[in-house]
């Protein structure tokens, strides 16, 4: 099974019961084999351009684990359901988004290092 990052952004006016909605992707999602690892919920946003006549979405970002066949099914399931405006399948690169963790540890590191420094550097002068 690969990894994916599903953004779906739902009607507006869903904003308020939206519960339903995410339980029908879900729905989608588990029926072609995949399984929800991760969900982020944005809110209601602004769109950049009016999609289908709405000024705003909610935004939902969804991390699956789905076999490649799968995907095309719930693409093709996503384009005819009502609730959604727009949608977006990525597959991410993993190696990428590790290199990118294991550089803002060590930057992380170089800036508490920097910090230990200057305290050291201003005992010394107070010490004068």
């Amino acid at each position: 099974m690969n990894q994916y990052e599903i953004a779906v952004l739902y009607h507006p006016d869903l904003e308020v019961d939206l519960s339903k909605a995410e339980d029908k992707i879900t729905k989608i999602i588990t029926d072609n084999g995949g399984t929800i690892t991760a969900t982020d919920n944005w809110g209601k946003r602004k769109l950049a351009y009016d999609i289908k006549g709405n000024e705003h979405a909610v935004y939902v970002f969804y991390t699956v684990e789905i076999p490649p066949a799968g995907v095309l099914k719930v693409e093709s399931t996503l384009n005819i359901t009502d609730e959604v405006i727009r949608f977006l399948i990525t597959k991410p690169d993993l190696r990428k988004i590790a290199k990118a963790e294991a550089a803002k540890v060590i930057k992380a590191e170089q800036a508490a290092k920097r910090g230990e420094r200057s305290d050291n550097d201003d005992d010394s002068k107070d010490e004068e």
